[in-house]
């Protein structure tokens, strides 16, 4: 019994052997990365996913877009970045993260109210105008690829002078949510995914035709430190059980 024992323990440690090299061979990276705050909510689930499962470990920085230009340019030295595409129409940005990139995931405007509070109509391009006008106060936030988008909106419906007036401006999606669950502004008008949260209610999303998606790309840093890590996450974020988890943070994938 004993020699069947030794034998069976024998041939267990040496059908393990090549896989512990394997193991052994991979060295744990830890990976800066630039991500936009409108994406943080998947991104940090995935992150815990792929730390998991490959030994990595991920220091995510998030930011508006003019903030994640800075980022990518201030000489610090960073991995990839998930970005929206507006950060890559910065030319030395662009040069920071020279591709390929691979589209990740996309959402629109949406509309929201404090929780409880009466939801306007917004079934139509008039009816949504007319709410905007309006409402007291609207949350955003401006510096952001989605406020931008938020500031065209208003002006391609002519009411810019009246809304950016009233527009109660937030530092980043944290602090967007935060205004709104207070009730400190009549509307929230932002990224869809966002407004989801606690304390707010999501009245739904701009009209059709009024909102232009915002794009969210990936790409290795041209100065990564390791380069195949940081490719083998992009890669992660593209696989069916990545995008379950995008869908399900109220963001579309391509």
């Amino acid at each position: 019994m004993t020699s069947l024992l030794a034998i069976s323990l024998i041939g267990l440690t040496l059908a393990m052997a090549p896989l512990v090299g394997v193991v052994g061979a991979v060295r744990a990276a830890e990976l800066q990365v630039l991500a936009g705050g409108g994406i943080a909510a998947p991104m940090n689930e995935l992150a815990k996913q792929f730390e998991s499962a490959t030994g990595h470990k991920l220091k995510i920085r998030y930011g508006t877009t003019p903030d994640l230009i800075k980022m990518a340019t201030s000489g610090d030295p960073f991995d990839l970045a998930v970005v929206p595409r507006e950060v890559f129409r910065d030319e030395a940005a662009r040069a920071m993260i020279p591709g390929p990139t691979v589209d990740i995931a996309r959402v629109g405007l949406g509309v929201a109210v404090h929780a409880g509070a009466a939801k306007p109509d917004i079934s139509s391009e008039a009816a949504f105008k007319q709410a905007l006008v309006s409402a007291k106060s609207i949350a955003t936030i401006p510096a952001s690829a989605g406020g931008m988008q938020v500031l065209k909106l208003f002006e391609r419906l002519g009411i810019a002078t009246e809304t950016n007036a009233k527009v109660k401006a937030a530092a980043g999606p944290a602090e967007l949510v935060k205004t709104m669950a207070a009730g400190e502004a009549e509307l929230g008008l932002f990224l869809i995914n966002v407004l989801t949260a606690p304390g707010i209610d999501v009245v739904g999303p701009v009209p059709a035709g009024l909102s232009q998606d915002i794009v969210y790309i990936g790409g290795v840093a041209n100065g990564a430190t390791d380069p195949a890590a940081a490719r083998a996450f992009l890669d992660f974020l593209q696989t069916p059980e990545a995008k379950k988890v995008i869908v399900s943070k109220g963001m579309m994938t391509p």
